[in-house]
């Protein structure tokens, strides 16, 4: 196969999720103003319940707003790589999957094409939802925005890996939904997003191993420090090697997958 029909592939897979997007209007709304009102209704609530209003070890920038907005960058990318992957169960149901993983492209390149788009259409909103918290003044520095787009795109990877690897495993699309909750709550409040792990510490010691080894909480501490130009090594292995792991795990269960191809002659 030539190197033109790798980029059509991708040009096309790439078309296909970002109409699909312009067509789910309220996707686009509800991905903005979930962390809207945790944003801005929300943190006026745990800044009193914590305390404080300013979060160690960041004593010298960050307001508590400041603060959770990272973690609400990552749950909007989370939550757009739990979307991504309910379309492969939509897609496997109403057989267009089929025709995808037919192609005579290998099958690696078709699903880390998939991957990617997922991830763009995931940073277009959370850069959408950065611009709306200038308005309630929460105003991470200019330089953040080009320092910390490495790290969202990690995450995003990382996300829409795990999404995909669910999918595969996943068949009918009524159960998708259930398991959906199963994974994003429990990943998203067991990290640092919405608190420190030091006052988690102070509170349960098993809850804050907990959010120690969920994957999210490093994805979540990785754009946080890059929001400020700062480079966090560990977080940043942990959220690679996580996205290495689920990424050849999808890879596994797609290609396990029986697919019937046409018969020649």
């Amino acid at each position: 196969m030539s190197l033109s029909a790798y980029f059509i592939a991708f040009t096309g897979i790439l078309k296909r999720e970002f109409l699909r997007f312009l067509h789910q209007r309220t996707r686009f709304l509800s991905a903005l103003v979930r962390p809207l009102l945790w944003l801005v209704v929300f943190a006026a609530g745990f800044r009193a319940a914590l305390g404080v209003s300013i979060i160690p070890p960041y004593e010298t920038y960050i307001t508590y707003e400041t603060y959770i907005l990272p973690g609400l960058c990552c749950m909007i990318l989370l939550f757009n790589g739990m979307q991504g992957s309910l379309s492969m169960v939509y897609d496997r149901e109403m057989g267009s999957m089929k025709v995808l993983l037919m192609s005579p492209l290998p099958r690696p390149w078709l699903l880390f094409s998939k991957l990617v788009a997922i991830a763009l259409l995931s940073l277009a909103q959370v850069y959408a939802f950065i611009g709306l918290g200038w308005l309630v003044d929460v105003e991470p520095p200019l330089v953040g925005l080009l320092t910390a787009l490495p790290a969202l795109l990690l995450t995003a990877l990382m996300l829409g890996a795990i999404g995909l690897f669910l999918s595969s495993r996943i068949r009918q699309l009524e159960n998708f939904a259930g398991v959906m909750n199963f994974v994003i709550f429990p990943m998203f409040f067991m990290s640092s997003a919405l608190y420190p792990l030091w006052k988690m510490r102070e509170s349960s010691e098993w809850l804050y191993w907990v959010c120690s080894l969920n994957p999210f909480t490093h994805a979540v501490e990785l754009v946080r420090f890059a929001l400020y130009a700062e480079f966090n090594g560990q977080a940043c292995l942990i959220t690679l090697a996580t996205t290495v792991v689920f990424t050849v795990l999808a890879l596994m269960g797609f290609r396990a997958e029986q697919v019937a191809r046409p018969k020649k002659g």
